[in-house]
């Protein structure tokens, strides 16, 4: 099984960073709206990953950040993966940002979240991490 490590990542404004994927046929979810983050490539840890992924896709180096959830993600994803998923801020506002993977992106208020259409269970994710927030 696969791994993947993602972010909650969200901005000095605390805007919840996420992007359009690509609207390409032949990648899982075109042009649905996606967290920062990969595939755990061999040798990696989930952090390393973290860390490359983050940088490789918006040029931002992130140290800190902390573990919210693992999620096993055997159906409706493009294959069977597990997700560890992280939270962070960074020193940059959305707009200072350049995007190198996807079509755009942006910066949300975590209460207009359902107003895009998430890639796999990242909806779900971000609903989780309201809750355990509110609580």
């Amino acid at each position: 099984m696969i791994e993947v490590a993602t972010a909650l990542l969200f901005d000095s404004q605390g805007k919840l960073l996420i992007y359009l994927r690509d609207n390409k046929p032949d990648i899982p979810f075109p042009n649905h709206w996606d967290l920062f983050g990969g595939h755990v490539e061999d040798g990696e840890t989930p952090e390393i990953a973290l860390e490359r992924e983050v940088q490789e896709e918006l040029g931002v180096a992130i140290k800190k950040y902390r573990h919210f959830r693992t999620y096993r993600c055997v159906e409706g994803d493009a294959q069977p993966n597990i997700k560890h998923v992280y939270s962070a801020q960074i020193m940059q506002e959305a707009a200072e940002l350049t995007l190198y993977e996807g079509q755009y992106h942006k910066g949300i208020d975590l209460d207009q979240r359902h107003d895009y259409q998430f890639a796999n269970i990242l909806g779900r994710i971000i609903d989780d991490y309201v809750e355990e927030k509110s609580s």
